[in-house]
């Protein structure tokens, strides 16, 4: 029962579905889609194009956050309906994708291959993520997560190419975003610049609210129960994740997770097999989005664990380029970790 490739590109759509928010279904997976016009995408150009002009033009420093933040409430109407309710309630899959956003692939530079790459400049990508992102909720970062920058990239590094990152191109394991964070985020964007060769690269996604009735009684308890530790990367030495925590939080009936099957480890045999089964639950509801240039899959943290597949980069720079933005709802609520009231956790 899984879903795959469920991102249709804008010339698949029929002109009835093309200029609606639509939910594309196969199997048993709904994927929240909103296909930008022509006109919706000129309008965006221009309004990228004015923060784009904006002082001091560096997608990090705070007075041209201020700007964006106050111009993302421009963005196109049907955008920020389709943002207004994916965030009152991102439906069964924790999803929405956002097809057909203003970038142009023939004009993009080589895809970046070093270690710890970022978008510091305000780009045209890195400004329609800061857009999207701002008008979702705060766009944030992490001091010891590629240096605090708030628009990251993620792309094949030789050097990482086993490593368990985003610069890997083994497959990732599925995980909720900084699961082992206090504060981690409440949604993840990614924005592709350019895909993989083929478009063969899957982003994988799975929601808990499709895998939760897979679930007998008995693993819904022990997830429910503090009997599991998910260790921080190195970079996060500072983080104390030593406390066993639960999986599952909130309501009983549609509770949020907080997992990441390479970091995160069972206390005991129940504890084992309760992970085991959750972990084959979302993979029995799986699906996997091959995005393409200038599409922006936003996905509730609360909600949906991704990873992605295995691939063959070519390091020559044509691979695969995703931005990737963190947000959360409540900036209050990290207040105590943000130094000046800024945007980045220390």
């Amino acid at each position: 029962m899984r879903c795959e490739s469920l991102l249709l590109s804008r010339h698949s759509l029929t002109p009835e579905r093309r200029f609606l928010l639509t939910t594309v279904i196969k199997g048993p997976a709904q994927v929240m889609s909103l296909e930008l016009t022509d006109d919706e995408r000129a309008g965006l150009s221009a309004l990228a194009g004015r923060a784009m002009r904006t002082a001091p033009r560096l997608v990090d420093h705070d007075s041209w956050q201020t700007e964006v933040r106050a111009m993302s409430c421009h963005l196109p109407v049907r955008l920020l309906e389709a943002i207004r309710g994916f965030r009152h309630d991102p439906g069964p899959d924790g999803t929405l994708t956002v097809v057909g956003l203003p970038v142009d692939g023939d004009t993009l530079p080589p895809t970046p291959n070093v270690p710890d790459s970022v978008e510091p400049a305000a780009t045209l990508p890195s400004v329609l993520a800061m857009l999207l992102g701002h008008q979702l909720g705060e766009v944030i970062a992490y001091r010891n997560e590629k240096q605090g920058a708030l628009v990251q990239n993620v792309v094949p590094v030789q050097s990482l190419a086993t490593s368990q990152s985003n610069a890997g191109s083994v497959p990732l394991e599925m995980h909720t975003e900084n699961a082992f964070h206090p504060n981690r985020p409440d949604y993840v964007g990614l924005l592709c610049l350019r895909p993989a060769h083929q478009h063969r690269v899957g982003t994988r996604v799975a929601a808990i609210r499709r895998a939760y009735p897979l679930l007998g009684e008995t693993d819904r308890t022990v997830l429910r129960e503090p009997r599991f530790v998910t260790e921080a990367p190195p970079s996060f030495a500072s983080v104390d994740c030593t406390s066993p925590l639960p999986v599952l939080t909130g309501s009983t009936e549609d509770p949020d997770i907080r997992v990441d099957f390479h970091a995160t480890s069972p206390m005991d045999p129940g504890a084992t097999r309760a992970l085991k089964r959750l972990r084959e639950a979302l993979e029995e509801v799986e699906c996997k989005l091959a995005l393409g240039t200038g599409d922006m899959v936003l996905l509730d943290n609360r909600l949906v664990v991704h990873g992605r597949v295995a691939f063959t980069p070519r390091y020559d720079g044509t691979d695969r380029w995703l931005h990737r933005v963190f947000i959360n709802l409540d900036h209050r609520r990290s207040r105590i970790s943000r130094t000046g009231n800024g945007s980045v956790l220390e």
